[in-house]
């Protein structure tokens, strides 16, 4: 069977990238929690989920057991359970105006364990919120697309919260960009896509990405960030 050259060049040659995708931070449940966040972030929640620079697309298995009885010398297994990993892993460049990411999520660890002014004293004991006041039911999201925008994968997480803020070192030695990495609890992930195309259909919308309603919204924001802070990233390495 003969291949064209053409053929094997759109099947081969066209591989995934891995910078061009986009978050978005979702606020938990609970009201007295989520409004000290809103607090925090006032106007900025667009900018918390472009200042992401690193992250992962989320794995699972399945957990099987084996079947040794209805086949005469034949094990066979059979899944039973899906598993998901424990926790999704963000790094996020710290702006030098409000130190955004590092505020949000110690506010966000803070208010799980109802953390006070009294937090100083030296016998200072914690009472963390229900589950369901600190959790963010859905809204955590991972979307991954490629350079010319045409597909969409959306990834999902359900019922998340911050695990952990890792040290951030500092230095005399150089300047070097702070980041902040942070893991996120989940029990679940949901993934959809590819979106498909999108076709531009008016003059307000030129790049077509309204047909994807909320991802194309993120998506739109992610060109920005890309096409901003990568240069400028390679420009300061």
């Amino acid at each position: 069977m003969s291949v064209s050259v053409d053929k094997i060049k759109s099947n081969l040659l066209r591989p995934s990238l891995s910078s061009y995708f986009g978050v978005e931070i979702p606020l938990p449940q609970g009201g007295e929690l989520r409004s000290q966040l809103q607090q925090v972030l006032g106007a900025d929640q667009e900018k918390l989920n472009l200042l992401c620079t690193d992250t992962s697309l989320p794995g699972s298995q399945l957990t099987t057991m084996d079947i040794n009885n209805d086949r005469t010398g034949v094990t066979e297994k059979h899944a039973y359970r899906r598993m998901f990993d424990d926790r999704i892993n963000f790094t996020f460049y710290v702006d030098a105006d409000k130190y955004l990411p590092i505020r949000f999520f110690e506010t966000w660890m803070r208010g799980i364990m109802n953390e006070d002014e009294n937090a100083v004293n030296s016998n200072y004991h914690y009472r963390p919120k229900y589950p369901d006041e600190y959790m963010a039911e859905q809204g955590l999201k991972v979307f991954k697309f490629e350079r010319d925008y045409k597909q969409v994968l959306t990834y999902e997480f359900i019922r998340s919260f911050p695990l952990s803020v890792s040290s951030m070192p500092v230095s005399y030695s150089g300047n070097d960009l702070l980041k902040c990495s942070v893991s996120m609890s989940y029990i679940r992930y949901i993934q959809s896509g590819p979106v498909g195309l999108f076709v531009p259909t008016d003059n307000d919308d030129p790049s077509g990405l309204g047909s994807f309603g909320d991802a194309g919204s993120i998506l739109s924001r992610a060109i920005n960030s890309i096409n901003s802070l990568n240069p400028l990233t390679n420009l300061l390495r």
